[in-house]
């Protein structure tokens, strides 16, 4: 075992020595791709939930090319060596559900001000401090002006450091439902971007999000708690809305995401086929085993009710929104545990930008509350996001030949699932950010 990961490692500077001189004659530009061993102390592996002693974890460019026992192993000494053996080390963390050009302290009415180029520049910030606390990937569904898609496109070009995004444009969903902006009286005739009703109509909006760049669909089954004027277990969008909706987006490749609160409207959406329900704070027994049944993820953001009843006024809530979180708060927790225990699959989303961003690692703490065990809450925002964002074979574990997204907390997150929001090392493809 040793002998061979040596002649791995050896053959592997060998191969990138040789591509460099074939391109330095191309280009006269050298290319010699790094090679990093992390040590790591303890490796979780999400994939058996077994916990790994003592392991090292060689990294060739952007990926992981060998894990094997460090005891004998001898690494040359051209190879950058990060020593973790003190450390629990673990994938990097997905969210999958995240706003990361919204600012949390600006709900309701004081949002009005800020511009999509201000909301874009905000995201600049939310990017640097969700990638700071180990969540490397997120999945962002819905900001004004394609924000999402310009922030993925800067950091995808490295203008500046930041997860890997997927993002979805406008939510799209019924006039006057919770994916439309009704704080303005009529006069101003204003109507959200994401705004679509009827089968024909929503089919062209997906194909709109699709043109400008959107990874994903994002659309508004039932009301919410944060929008205006509307029950947030109401149902929105029609069965055959929803329907028109996935069989367009997967036929262009999208995976939908549902925003859904009441109990008809989580339904619907299963029976249309979307990839996740979102939030799914009223989802009834039927809705568990329907999501059960069509292999539906859930995504579950039951942190944030903590900001959002602790900050009220000061981060522009409105009355009615603090009224309604007050209302299917708990009974979204509740939920949380139903489903849970009712065999669903969960995956990781919190909602960030309804609470600072960075604060993603909170939400641990009350999934293990709510039914989960650490190591299943891990998984949940690892193995299981990867999975529902389709990206299962590139991420969501620490394996050989999957990108190098790695971060590393000084304690044990398996006796102590709060240390997630200690994260003290980062790596996202192959690239050390802290």
């Amino acid at each position: 075992m040793n002998k061979k990961l040596t002649s791995v490692l050896l053959s592997s500077m060998l191969c990138s020595l040789v591509m460099a001189t074939g391109q330095a004659h191309a280009q006269d530009k050298p290319l010699l791709l790094e090679t990093i061993a992390i040590k790591a102390g303890r490796l979780l592996d999400v994939e058996s939930g077994k916990v790994l002693r003592d392991q090292l974890i060689v990294i060739e460019g952007e990926r992981i090319i060998s894990i094997a026992p460090i005891a004998g192993t001898p690494i040359p000494a051209t190879v950058k060596v990060i020593d973790l053996s003190r450390s629990t080390v673990l994938p990097g963390l997905i969210d999958a559900h995240t706003h990361l050009t919204s600012n949390p302290r600006q709900h309701g009415y004081s949002s009005l001000g800020t511009s999509t180029v201000r909301a874009a520049l905000y995201g600049v910030r939310a990017a640097r401090d969700t990638l700071h606390a180990g969540f490397t990937t997120v999945r962002d569904v819905g900001s004004e002006g394609f924000s999402d898609v310009a922030l993925r496109d800067a950091i995808n070009d490295g203008d500046f450091p930041g997860p890997r995004i997927l993002a979805a444009g406008y939510a799209i969903g019924i006039k006057g439902g919770h994916c439309d902006n009704n704080l303005l009286p009529p006069e101003y005739n204003d109507t959200g971007k994401g705004v679509a009703d009827g089968p024909w109509a929503a089919r062209a909006k997906v194909r709109e999000m699709a043109k400008y760049g959107a990874d994903v669909i994002k659309i508004c089954a039932t009301g919410g708690v944060l929008s205006k004027g509307d029950a947030a277990g109401a149902q929105q969008y029609t069965l055959e809305e929803m329907q028109a909706i996935v069989q367009e987006a997967h036929k262009l490749g999208r995976k939908v995401a549902a925003h859904a609160h009441g109990a008809s409207g989580i339904s619907d959406a299963i029976r249309a086929g979307v990839d996740s329900v979102e939030h799914s704070s009223l989802i009834d027994a039927e809705g568990i085993k329907l999501a059960k049944q069509h292999g539906t993820w859930l995504v579950m953001d039951i942190y944030n009710d903590d900001y959002i009843l602790g900050e009220g006024e000061k981060a522009g809530f409105l009355p009615e929104s603090l009224a309604k979180e007050k209302e299917i708060g708990q009974k979204q927790r509740d939920n949380f545990r139903a489903a849970m225990q009712g065999g669903a699959r969960m995956a990781f989303g919190s909602d960030a930008g309804v609470y600072p961003h960075g604060d993603n690692g909170k939400q641990f703490y009350y999934m293990v509350k709510y039914g989960m065990t650490p190591m299943q809450a891990i998984q949940a925002a690892t193995i299981s996001a990867a999975d529902l964002l389709g990206l299962k074979d590139k991420l969501g574990s620490i394996k050989v030949g999957k990108l190098a997204d790695i971060i590393a907390v000084d304690a044990d997150p398996l006796a102590d699932v709060t240390s997630l929001t200690k994260v003290n090392f980062v790596m996202k493809n192959g690239k050390v950010y802290k």
